[in-house]
């Protein structure tokens, strides 16, 4: 007799961590929508697994514990023993942090698809040498390599001089129906302690160095004299304690509002009046992206593709990263507080936008196709899809 669990294929994730941010949120959310089609294994090297409770019931997915911390050879051979014995169908690893699992799966003579979604802080001003060869000489020879972004294509064609067939531009997409605009929350508003009259401005992320909230905070700060703004942050991080001592600065004492970090952030998106990207080094943020399609005009950091991701209106709000940085987002703040009406064509432009160009709907069927065609024969008979054209 036939073991039906047997002929569903296996997919392996790795991830440095597997914390509820960007990456990881994207793939529960590919995992859910493929629902039975696949069984999933994670293994988390830092051993934080939080995102997995973002699952749910309806989806296999087992959680691995990982190899004890150790230097690159005896890591990657642990990984090999454990890809070895849990024998995946396909290993797909996520960043820099994952690289000692392509080595793995490439010991255990195993399909592997490598993703790419940003870098470390520390290469926030320049790619590191050391981190570049290693991408050159590990990277050839997986079925596929996935990015997020048109900078982090043109960086792996160019800087790791990966072939053009091998590097895939993959967008993060987002579901319309879910993220759609709605009135003002002004119950959460009078829960947070927020006036219905204050002009509030939002960021959302893990709150890391990199992100520089701080930012957003010295912006409000300069702000403050021309217009009664708020600001609202989700998420939580290492970065928590130093953000909410700035935040108790006498021009911000009662103006900053900490919501912790929420699987479901669209009660919050509809307290906002406008999102902000303050961050040193993105590359597609995907909370820009649910920002956009619930109506709301940003004010950003030239980071990433966050340029060209925004309505063409919106981006005179978007300014180069520089010393007078703060000031610039300042008065993008005060522009849009000061004109309701522009204020609400931005963001009906930004929602139109990621419906032109971010569906998730393309997203899920570009990774299904993927994975079904590194799995080969293996992915048996099963329905493949199509990928919907994005409108134009």
């Amino acid at each position: 007799m036939i073991d039906e669990r047997a002929r569903v294929p296996h997919l392996l994730h790795v991830f440095a961590t597997f914390a509820p941010a960007g990456p990881q949120v994207r793939t529960v959310g590919l995992m859910r929508a493929f629902g039975r089609a696949f069984r999933h294994s994670v293994v988390a090297l830092d051993g934080d697994t939080r995102a997995s409770a973002l699952v749910g019931d309806d989806v296999e997915v087992h959680v691995l514990q990982a190899p004890p911390k150790a230097s690159t050879p005896r890591t990657v051979l642990a990984l090999r023993q454990l890809l070895i014995r849990e024998a995946p169908d396909l290993v797909l690893t996520y960043n820099f942090g994952a690289l000692d699992a392509v080595i793995a799966a490439k010991l255990a003579s195993l399909p592997c698809i490598h993703h790419e979604d940003g870098f470390n802080p520390d290469e926030a001003g320049g790619l590191k040498a050391r981190r570049v060869w290693l991408r050159r000489a590990v990277l050839p020879g997986v079925h596929a390599v996935i990015v997020i972004s048109e900078k982090l294509q043109r960086i792996a064609r160019e800087s790791y001089r990966l072939p053009s067939d091998l590097v895939h531009f993959v967008p993060n997409g987002i579901d319309l129906e879910r993220f759609a605009p709605a009135p003002r929350n002004s119950a959460l508003r009078r829960e947070l302690g927020i006036p219905d009259a204050a002009f509030v401005v939002g960021g959302v992320g893990h709150l890391r160095a990199e992100k520089n909230f701080a930012r957003l905070l010295d912006a409000a700060a300069r702000a403050r004299d021309r217009v009664d703004v708020h600001v609202l942050l989700l998420g939580d991080g290492p970065m928590r304690a130093e953000l909410e001592r700035l935040a108790a600065r006498p021009e911000l004492a009662g103006r900053v509002h900490f919501a912790g970090y929420h699987a479901d952030p669209r009660a919050h998106y509809r307290a906002m009046d406008a999102f902000a990207i303050s961050s040193d080094t993105e590359q597609q943020p995907l909370a820009l992206l649910e920002a956009m399609a619930c109506g709301l005009p940003v004010v950003a950091t030239d980071v990433g593709d966050v340029r060209a991701m925004l309505a063409e209106p919106n981006r005179g709000a978007v300014h180069a990263l520089g010393t007078d940085v703060a000031n610039r987002l300042a008065d993008s703040l005060f522009e849009l507080a000061r004109d309701p009406v522009r204020t609400r064509a931005l963001g009906a432009a930004n929602r139109a936008a990621v419906a032109a160009r971010f569906d998730a709907r393309i997203m899920r069927a570009t990774y299904r196709e993927l994975y079904e065609a590194a799995l080969g024969p293996r992915s048996g008979s099963r329905l493949r899809i199509t990928s919907p054209r994005p409108r134009a």
